[in-house]
């Protein structure tokens, strides 16, 4: 891996680093582990040391010669970002749809006219495994030069087995070839396909006897997501979906209550998902289940405004003791962005989280909702040395200045990428 690299005098280091357990609750949030004037040494793709300039120049006294100096004077550093929710995988565009829906034709009318998720089903459906990788890499560099460096990825734009499967086989040649780690999630149960319309519950039998075994037998996910919602999938059919799922062992994670409540966030407690996401209209009853049942509340603020929806109430969430992760959704209907630091500025703008709560959930608890932690989310010594070096002197400016990328540098396992 080369030589060492020592990255001296940052304004801030926001390490993470917590005595917290699992992932951060209420006043954890805003323990971000921040050393000012700090410094951070570098090994083998790992971090081997963090702390300030002065103790690291004191630990490595008679290596300092060995190491590439990387000076951060006047910046902030923090672990790479995470975003623990996206359908990068996908084909074609739909920016007609935009411009419907600010005529004021909604998600659902949409979407039950065959646009939305059914319009990309069919670009996806005729794309080849090339396209798909050659357009998904390109969005995996500008996740990449928006400081984040470990994505999870869904399926969901193929609802049939051959595109579903060509979808997660290109997340895993993704993985393979792009310095982000990306992190599949089977979502066969996105939308009932046109050709199933009428006959729900064989669609339903489909995923559970053919399409989870197949994905399970090829090892091509770790996650099984439903889209709980009126319309879509029942309480009932998504509970047997996510649990013919962990028979299979992929993890339960659900599409919960993004366009009016129905029990979305109840079924994740029940079923024991690793997250709940969207949550809009999530019920308090079902933030009471979540918090019991220490489900991770993934919250979407970009896909709110931009289908000019009110936010998910993150305040009420993190005061009922859940903890809280943002995404980006990247997706090519309700949230075309890969901009995490635009994500974190609405995370305060609209669903009133501090900035060091939204630092929090776009790191280590976005970590957490993913099964990343060991490796991802946070400064300490033995992860992955993936670091943001950012043109701002502290954190809060990183939430303040909105709009506006701020990435100077960033590093994925010790290597300068960006």
């Amino acid at each position: 891996m080369g030589k060492p690299i020592w990255i001296k005098y940052a304004a801030q280091l926001v390490t993470m680093a917590s005595s917290a357990k699992g992932p951060r609750k209420h006043e954890e949030m805003s323990d971000l582990g921040v050393i000012e004037d700090g410094s951070l040494w570098i090994e083998h793709g790992v971090v081997v040391r963090a702390g300030s300039t002065e103790q690291l120049e004191q630990h490595f006294a008679n290596r300092a010669h060995e190491a590439e100096i990387v000076d951060a004077y006047g910046k902030l550093v923090t672990p790479g970002l995470v975003d623990p929710h996206t359908h990068v995988v996908y084909g074609g565009t739909r920016e007609q749809e935009f411009e419907k829906r600010l005529k004021g034709i909604n998600y659902m009318e949409i979407m039950n006219a065959g646009g939305g998720i059914h319009a990309t089903s069919r670009m996806t459906r005729e794309a080849d495994e090339d396209e798909l990788f050659e357009q998904s890499f390109a969005r995996l560099d500008s996740f990449l030069r928006h400081g984040v460096t470990t994505v999870e990825g869904k399926s969901g734009y193929g609802l049939n087995l051959e595109t579903e499967l060509k979808q997660l086989r290109v997340m895993k040649k993704l993985n393979e070839a792009h310095p982000i780690d990306l992190i599949p999630t089977f979502m066969g149960a996105h939308a009932v396909p046109k050709e199933y319309k009428g006959r729900e519950d064989d669609y339903v039998n489909h995923l559970i006897d053919t399409m989870i075994p197949r994905v399970a037998e090829e090892e091509l996910a770790r996650f099984n997501d439903v889209f709980c919602e009126k319309n879509v999938f029942t309480p009932e059919q998504s509970e047997r979906i996510l649990e013919a799922g962990k028979a299979f062992g992929l993890i339960p994670k659900v599409h919960a209550d993004e366009i009016e409540s129905y029990s979305g966030a109840e079924l994740a407690a029940r079923v024991g998902a690793i997250s709940a996401e969207h949550l809009l209209k999530a019920s308090d009853e079902g933030i009471a289940a979540m918090a019991e049942s220490g489900v991770i509340a993934c919250l979407l603020p970009a896909t709110a405004l931009y289908l000019r929806e009110e936010a998910a109430h993150a305040r009420k969430m993190i005061d009922a003791g859940v903890a809280v992760a943002i995404s980006t959704d990247c997706n090519p209907g309700s949230s075309p962005t890969t901009s995490m630091p635009l994500v974190m500025n609405l995370a305060c703008i609209s669903m009133r989280m501090t900035p060091a709560e939204a630092l929090c959930a776009a790191t280590i608890n976005a970590a957490f909702a993913i099964g990343a932690e060991e490796d991802a989310g946070s400064i300490e010594a033995g992860k992955k040395a993936d670091v943001v070096m950012w043109n701002v002197p502290n954190y809060q400016m990183l939430q303040y200045a909105f709009g506006v990328n701020h990435v100077a540098s960033v590093w994925k396992n010790g290597l300068q990428v960006v």
